[in-house]
């Protein structure tokens, strides 16, 4: 076997394209900017950089290994450039740390402090640009910018969006969109990947933190909060509870301390779409007409659909999100209560998405002219929250939710990973409704990370053909594949964001260890749920046959007239 030697360590090549792979291997973490393992090598930052034995400083990120090389990773001559490298890209940043949404989580920050910088030499001459508030999900700081490119090479190459790129040489150079319009006006769809794999806040979420805390201590605002399912298995990162544990109970408790009036699973409005879905697919199948049957509770997935291939518009579900549908039925229900105690309703949705803010405006998600959901608030901002009110979260003892849609199904929670809608829908379909079921279904191929999954399953007599893909790039490869005649399926489930919902654009960042956990950890609030499947949900039940009677298109479809 071949060996390369890193800090007099033998590490053994097994296929790594990069230097940086290997020392990674050896347990050696050293700083990155603009690298990222699912992304083309950029080479750009430089903070990767090792000296050889030769005296070579190069980065190791771009290198390929080759048997015998022997690698330094902290030498006086590298400890220089690094501290070099910070002080440069400082002095052309922005340094108002103290108020920076991201001060505390700052990789530029944490960088400087580690490679020992307490001063800049440099002078700041970059002219203070505008600060992009176009759109309602991302917020965009060109002042804080540091050039690594990450934003431009994940819309591109992970979304395939391409909405931000390069403009300009040398000191003048920005990343911008095209004619550098407002983020808004372009075809950007708010999925916040970019503010994901940003290392400082040139690219944030746009938050609504202050707006809640407000409301909160408004006595006549009866503020009302539902928790998407893939929150749960994220929200305790921050606070060293271990990776993928389902933290529902605990943040249930902590939203009541902090003063919400009731508390929801959006997992129970999972059900009614996974009711509503299966319906469509069923007529749309039977009649032949508008197939495949696209998912429609992905906000982020709906725009680019709009946006790149209008012909298929009419092919997306005319059913709401889980969300959309959740919202509706809350403010519906506490009309007569608002009514009666002189209060008004406000749904705040705790989402791992940051299309989901923008989802909220869309006008085919409005109620006879009424906003359902008022506020999203994505799970980092609910972390600031949490912290702002010093809770200890780890400590704080489980608490279910509210009463009447306190029960959900597992179906219903495992919507927020790649394959959960599919299987979901699979599930209410079935005519056995026994454990073997489920397992079979686990194993027809829509489980697992690959970027496009293809399942076949029987209904009645007839074959079903399903894809499930997630990663916009994919999204629109596939689509031209369906486009061209290549490929025919009956439904298609579509998340915008890599792995699903658990690694939206709204969701604390993390490597593979903290995707594998996460999907670990829904499927495991699934098996251990006492409902497995969304139509033997006794309250799905109750609401059907008594609320919902006559009004199940208003307040569960999207309002395309």
């Amino acid at each position: 076997m071949d060996y390369i030697t890193i800090d007099s360590k033998k590490v053994p090549i097994e296929g790594e394209k990069n230097v940086l792979s290997l020392i990674r291997k050896a347990g050696i973490e050293i700083p990155t900017f603009c690298y990222h393992s699912e992304l083309s090598i950029y080479g750009a930052c430089r903070m990767c950089v090792v000296e050889d034995d030769r005296g070579k400083i190069f980065a190791s990120c771009s290198e390929q290994p080759r048997p015998g090389m022997v690698i330094y990773t902290n030498t006086k001559r590298v400890q220089r450039y690094r501290k070099l490298i910070i002080e440069l890209l400082l002095s052309s940043h922005c340094r108002d740390c103290t108020t920076c949404q991201k001060n505390g989580m700052c990789n530029l920050q944490s960088l400087a402090y580690k490679v020992g910088v307490h001063a800049v030499r440099f002078l700041n001459h970059r002219k203070e640009e505008p600060i992009d508030m176009s759109s309602p999900s991302i917020v965009r700081d060109p002042n804080k910018c540091i050039l690594c490119g990450d934003c431009v090479r994940t819309c591109d190459e992970i979304q395939g969006v391409g909405v931000l790129d390069f403009a300009f040489r040398g000191s003048k150079m920005k990343v911008q969109p095209a004619f550098n319009k407002p983020i808004g006006e372009t075809d950007c769809v708010g999925c916040g990947q970019c503010a994901s794999v940003c290392p400082t806040a040139a690219i944030s979420i746009r938050t609504n933190v202050t707006d809640i805390w407000d409301a909160i201590e408004d006595p006549d605002i009866r503020v009302v909060a539902q928790i998407a399912p893939a929150v749960r298995v994220a929200v305790g990162d921050a606070f060293g509870i271990p990776k993928g544990e389902n933290s529902f109970g605990k943040l249930v408790a902590a939203l009541r301390i902090m003063g919400f009036d009731m508390v929801f699973d959006t997992s129970f409005g999972a059900d009614l779409t996974v009711m509503e879905e299966s319906k469509e697919l069923v007529e749309r199948i039977k009649s032949g007409e508008k197939l495949p049957l696209f998912t429609s509770c992905c906000p982020g997935w709906v725009k680019f659909c709009e946006n790149r291939y209008p012909e298929f518009v009419n092919n997306l579900s005319t059913c709401r999100s889980p969300q959309g549908m959740f919202s509706a039925v809350i403010k519906d229900y506490f009309a007569d209560m608002d009514a009666k105690d002189g209060k008004k309703t406000m749904v705040v949705s705790i989402m791992p998405c940051t299309a989901k803010k923008s989802e909220i405006l869309r006008p085919d998600n409005y109620t006879d002219g009424r906003q359902d959901t008022d506020f999203v608030l994505t799970t980092t901002e609910v972390i600031r929250m949490i912290k702002q009110m010093g809770l200890q979260f780890a400590e704080l003892e489980n608490e279910s939710a509210d009463a009447p849609f306190s029960v959900s199904s597992g179906g219903g929670k495992i919507f927020g990973t790649t394959g959960g809608v599919t299987e979901a829908v699979l599930r209410r379909l079935a005519n056995d409704k026994t454990y073997n079921t489920i397992r079979e279904i686990s194993y027809s191929g829509v489980r697992g990370f690959e970027g496009t999954k293809e399942a076949s399953v029987m209904l009645g007599d007839r074959e079903v053909k399903i894809a499930v893909v997630h990663g916009l790039a994919n999204a629109g490869r596939l689509l031209d594949k369906i486009k061209s005649g290549e490929v025919s399926y009956d439904f298609v489930e579509v998340m915008a964001c890599r792995r699903g919902c658990i690694m939206g654009g709204g969701q604390p960042s993390g490597g593979a260890r903290t995707r594998v956990s996460r999907m670990e950890g829904i499927y495991k609030v699934d098996t251990t749920s006492n409902v497995r499947y969304s139509d033997e949900n006794p309250a799905v039940k109750q609401l059907y046959d008594n609320f919902l009677t006559g009004r199940e298109h208003k307040l569960l479809h999207r309002n395309l007239s």
